[in-house]
C-alpha cells in the first residue's frame, strides 16, 4: 500500500507527549484522527531507539506531524488553530474539551490546551459581524473584548445593536 504524503503539513513540535496531544485532538475534533505512529529506528538526542518519534494526524481535515522533539522549543500563540463553531453548544464543547483536560483559558475566544498550543474557538456569528464592517462589527469586536469564550448571544445581541 502507497502512502500519499500531503504537499503541505503542520508539524508541531512536542516534548514526549505527540501522541497523547494526537489522541486527545482526534477524540475532540471532527475530521480528525490518528493515521500513523512512527518510533525512532535509533537513539537519538532526546529519546531511544523504539520511543514514538513522529504522530501524523489530522486536525479538522488539516494534516499534522507530530513530533517528539524534546524539550528545547515551546508553542507560543504565535502559532493557533482557529476551529470555527456554529452554536454555542458547539464553542461551549470544544472550549471546555480544552480547558477540562489541563488547559487554560485565555481572552477574546483564545485557549491553550495543556500542551502549550493555542487555539482559537470563534463562533462564525463573530467573525460574519467583523467582515460586514462598520458599526456592526465596532459593537461585536468591542463585545469580544470582554469576554473569555465567546457568547454567541452577546455577539448576536452587539451585532443588532
Amino acid at each position: 500500500m502507497k502512502t500519499t504524503i500531503p504537499k503541505n503539513t503542520v508539524c508541531l513540535w512536542f516534548d514526549k507527549e505527540a501522541l497523547d496531544a494526537a489522541r486527545f485532538y482526534a477524540a475532540t475534533f471532527p475530521e480528525s484522527e490518528v493515521t500513523a505512529v512512527h518510533h525512532a529506528p535509533t537513539d537519538y538526542p532526546s529519546g531511544k531507539a523504539g520511543d514514538v518519534l513522529t504522530v501524523e494526524f489530522t486536525v479538522c481535515g488539516i494534516p499534522c506531524l507530530g513530533l517528539n522533539g524534546g524539550p528545547q522549543f515551546k508553542h507560543s500563540c504565535a502559532f493557533s488553530f482557529q476551529i470555527a463553531t456554529d452554536t454555542q453548544e458547539e464553542t461551549d464543547r470544544y472550549w471546555n474539551a480544552i480547558i477540562g483536560n489541563g488547559g487554560e483559558a485565555s481572552e477574546c475566544g483564545w485557549c491553550q490546551d495543556r500542551w502549550g498550543l493555542s487555539w482559537q474557538i470563534t463562533p462564525r456569528v463573530l467573525t460574519e459581524a467583523m467582515a460586514a464592517g462598520g458599526e456592526e462589527a465596532k459593537r461585536a469586536f468591542t463585545a469580544m473584548m470582554e469576554m473569555s469564550k465567546i457568547d454567541v448571544a452577546r455577539i448576536e445581541a452587539a451585532r443588532r445593536g
